[in-house]
């Protein structure tokens, strides 16, 4: 062999690392695609096979079971709907009251029940609202008003093949904060007057501080003469009372004036004598019945006779100039004898 002449190399080729690291990664990557794409499939021919689907819900109704001068109980009645051939788990409730952006109250219901296979469930969700909470945090909100809701629910559930899934849902609708009625004792109409047994009927006016109607249907309340408790009075007939509006009616009430002693004498002769009302009424309203509190305390009372039985406005300075004795014989005359006598106060 002559110089000239090189011996052959062999035929043993080198790769560049970097490209034999790229090409796993290629192989790598695809064998956990396929795999993540296998699973996929299974998973959708499981569906196919077994009929699993995607829960639905809805708000269909908000109530308010109780509303009164404290608290507004709310509750929101959520339809959830569950195709699957099995039940399926209600994690957590996770709900929100707003009101023109502005959080009203918030809160989280876990572990909220099951919902059966192929059928339906109404899941009901309670909130306890209460006015000084939001009255203090708020200072625009005032008693008397009707503010704009929002109510959000979040309902949590845990599906085969899907997992856990977050079904959002969403209310909007009207909250009243009450306010108590104002209640005025104009007169007192006596229809049997003696000392044993007095028929009358009260004169009553109320007004209604709220922005919507109140349908007034039941009265609950006693009134004090001179300190002195002359019972309570029934609604003769239901009465419906606008929104920021003023009501008359009449309530009949019996009593006997003989318990009142020199009281019922000083109303009499004009020098008057105080009272009270204190109760509650029974109304109806646009978001439900309520139970509001009266109470009016300080009023004073005076006794006239009617002008066309024979009083006039010069009665008490006559009865200055009497004796004794006189002024308390005209004080039983006019006990005894008044059948038609008007009971007028002054608060």
């Amino acid at each position: 062999m002559s110089s000239s002449e090189k011996p052959e190399k062999g035929g043993r080729s080198f790769r560049n690392k970097d490209n034999e690291d790229k090409e796993d990664e290629e192989k790598g990557g695809g064998f956990v695609e396929k795999v993540k794409n296998f699973i996929e499939d299974v998973g959708q021919k499981i569906e196919e096979t077994v009929g699993f689907g995607k829960p639905t819900a809805d708000v269909t109704a908000i109530h308010f079971p109780r509303i009164n001068l404290k608290r507004a109980e709310i509750v929101a009645d959520v339809l959830v709907k569950n195709p699957n051939p099995i039940p399926i788990p209600l994690i957590d409730i996770n709900y929100l009251i707003e009101s023109d952006g502005r959080k009203l109250i918030s809160g989280l219901i876990p572990d909220a029940g099951t919902i059966h296979a192929h059928g339906s469930e109404t899941v009901k969700i309670p909130v306890n609202l209460v006015y000084d909470d939001i009255k203090s945090t708020y200072r625009d909100i005032k008693p008397g008003s009707i503010i704009p809701y929002r109510i959000k629910v979040d309902l949590i559930v845990d599906v085969p093949v899907f997992g856990r899934l977050t079904l959002p849902l969403e209310k909007k609708g009207e909250i009243p904060v009450p306010h108590k009625p104002d209640i005025d004792l104009e007169k007192i109409h006596f229809k049997k007057f003696s000392s044993e047994e007095t028929v009358a009927v009260l004169k009553l006016k109320l007004e209604n501080k709220n922005d919507f109607d109140l349908a007034l249907n039941g009265l609950d309340y006693d009134v004090w003469l001179s300190d002195i408790n002359i019972g309570g009075a029934d609604l003769e007939k239901s009465a419906k009372i606008e929104k920021n509006g003023i009501s008359y009616m009449d309530l009949p009430i019996t009593f006997r004036p003989k318990d009142f002693g020199s009281a019922l004498w000083d109303m009499l002769r004009g020098r008057g004598t105080g009272y009270t009302m204190k109760g509650h009424i029974n109304v109806d309203t646009p978001f439900g019945a309520m139970k509001l509190p009266i109470n009016k305390e300080g009023g004073t009372t005076c006794l006239k006779k009617n002008k066309k039985d024979g009083g006039s406005d010069d009665d008490d300075e006559d009865e200055k100039g009497l004796a004794p004795k006189a002024q308390r014989y005209k004080a039983r005359l006019k006990l005894f004898n008044t059948s038609n006598i008007i009971h007028e106060l002054s608060s």
